[in-house]
């Protein structure tokens, strides 16, 4: 198995804005993906499009505020099914670290390659959200090839 890991840090006075950010369909739709919604409580799945190429549906795993996020991919493309997304948040100065994860890929194929460069770019588009008010989510994110 491998993983996507990154790492941001985001200017904030604590990691509850980053945890909110991560944990209401209106946070997630500000830099993820503005078709964004479903339950975002633990036990509950929240559904991500990307039109016109598809989407994911995550169910909710765990929440601990503004520490920790995980959700297991249970609709998407296959190399995705069974997969989990973690987000863990510390505060280190003026910053909230935000380690990343998405974890059991079975294979790096190309695809992978490219959800990391998409992973990279959402990363950015939330510390952008956080610190100036604006994100850059789908449609609007960086297009890096005919995968968007």
């Amino acid at each position: 198995m491998v993983d996507i890991l990154h790492r941001i840090g985001v200017v904030t006075p604590s990691p509850e804005k980053v945890y909110e950010a991560l944990t209401t369909v209106e946070g997630l739709a500000g830099w993820w993906t503005v078709d964004t919604g479903g339950d975002a409580a633990v036990g509950g799945t929240l559904a991500f499009r990307f039109p016109p190429v598809g989407g994911f549906d995550m169910e909710v795993v765990e929440l601990r505020p503004s520490e920790r996020v995980v959700w297991r991919v249970v609709d998407g493309p296959e190399e995705w099914i069974g997969t989990t997304v973690t987000w863990d948040l510390r505060q280190d100065g003026d910053y909230t670290i935000v380690l990343f994860s998405h974890e059991g890929w079975r294979e790096p194929v190309e695809f992978m390659h490219h959800c990391s460069t998409k992973w990279g770019s959402y990363l950015m588009s939330l510390k952008s959200l956080l610190e100036t008010g604006a994100g850059a989510p789908a449609p609007r994110d960086v297009q890096i090839s005919d995968w968007h």
